[in-house]
């Protein structure tokens, strides 16, 4: 028998019970919310994001740190500059002395040595090339044996190796006197001393021992390079919108609604390793978007600081984005997404042209 408001009458217990009501305004709270959250899991979009992190680095390797070594074995003995120190090129670093500090002068002697070798056997080779002309000529007059007409020739091949040895061993000699004269290290270019290897001044250095490392200053082009998981790597291709956040600089970041994100700035995938690091995550180099609000200065964004990065994908439906979080799927491959991607690309490509 169906149940009828009629009946309560049946059930006094029941009938005297009223529900508070604030109770009945929290369940009616809970039926909107639980509403609300149904409506925002379907139609509310969200933009899906390849996150990674990294650094900025200089796009040309000559505006990276770099180390400048010892051209020779010795020891340093006087240093021309300090940590922090400004330089331009050319401008000493150090002085690196031989363990003998007669080495140069032993070099010199022996050089001149060689040199008057030289002219020696230059003079016997040219007395030894008369007397094969001469034994040519007494041997076919008949007054002189082939024998001796060939030892003539033998002493002219002896003289000519033994002046090619001797003019070998001299450019030997000259190669080690070119590298001891090179004993002032230089900068290779304007920068700025990072750090100096200290240790080197009281030890034994050989040649190609760091002795400083050096930054150059000013006029680098700058890109982020972001390291991405290799689940994201398919959806990360050059052209692609991406957000950033340096290092210091305050922001906020919602990155499935990037409207609403503060402090970011916009780069643009310039390119994307073919090969994964050590470590199994991507290299992709980010560089900055044109159009859009220039990243920080050099004063506050510095080469080396760090970077967090969202590469951007397609746009999915929040509940669809919470599933896909939850049970660990990769990004989204979407035809609108592919589409725009290829236009992104075509004018990428002719900009590179």
């Amino acid at each position: 028998m169906p149940f009828r408001p009629d009946h309560i009458g049946h059930f006094p217990t029941l009938a005297g019970m009223r529900p508070p009501r604030i109770a009945r305004v929290i369940a009616w709270m809970i039926v909107i919310a639980i509403a609300l959250l149904g409506v925002t899991m379907v139609y509310v979009p969200w933009v899906q994001t390849a996150a990674g992190r990294g650094q900025v680095v200089a796009l040309d390797p000559h505006d990276r740190v770099q180390s400048v070594t010892a051209l020779v074995p010795g020891r340093v003995e006087r240093w021309f500059v300090t940590d922090g120190q400004a330089v331009k090129k050319g401008d000493p670093i150090a002085k690196i002395s031989d363990n003998d500090p007669e080495l140069l002068a032993r070099l010199a002697a022996e050089r001149d040595q060689v040199h008057a070798e030289i002219a020696s056997l230059e003079s016997a080779r040219a007395v030894a090339s008369i007397d094969v002309n001469r034994a040519r000529t007494l041997f076919n007059e008949g007054l002189a044996a082939r024998r001796d007409y060939e030892q003539a020739q033998i002493r002219v091949a002896d003289q000519g190796a033994k002046l090619a040895e001797s003019r070998a061993k001299l450019n030997r000699i000259e190669v080690s006197l070119n590298r001891q004269a090179v004993q002032i290290v230089r900068a290779p270019r304007d920068g700025r001393i990072q750090t100096l290897n200290a240790a080197a001044g009281a030890t034994l250095v050989s040649a190609g021992t760091e002795l400083a490392t050096l930054a150059p200053e000013g006029g680098t082009e700058r890109v982020v390079e972001l390291m991405v998981d290799g689940r994201d790597i398919a959806l990360v291709r050059p052209g692609r919108r991406v957000r950033l956040e340096f290092e210091g600089w305050p922001a906020i970041q919602l990155s499935g609604w990037p409207s609403m994100a503060w402090g970011l700035f916009d780069g643009r995938v310039r390119s994307v390793d073919p090969s994964a690091m050590p470590d199994g995550l991507f290299r992709v180099l980010i560089e900055p978007m044109p159009g859009t609000l220039a990243w920080p200065g050099d004063r506050f964004v510095r080469l080396g600081a760090k970077v967090r990065g969202w590469v951007q994908g397609e746009t999915v439906p929040v509940g669809y984005e919470l599933w896909r979080q939850l049970n660990d799927f990769p990004l989204e491959f979407g035809t609108a997404a592919n589409k725009a991607e290829e236009k992104s690309m075509d004018v990428y490509k002719k900009k590179k042209k």
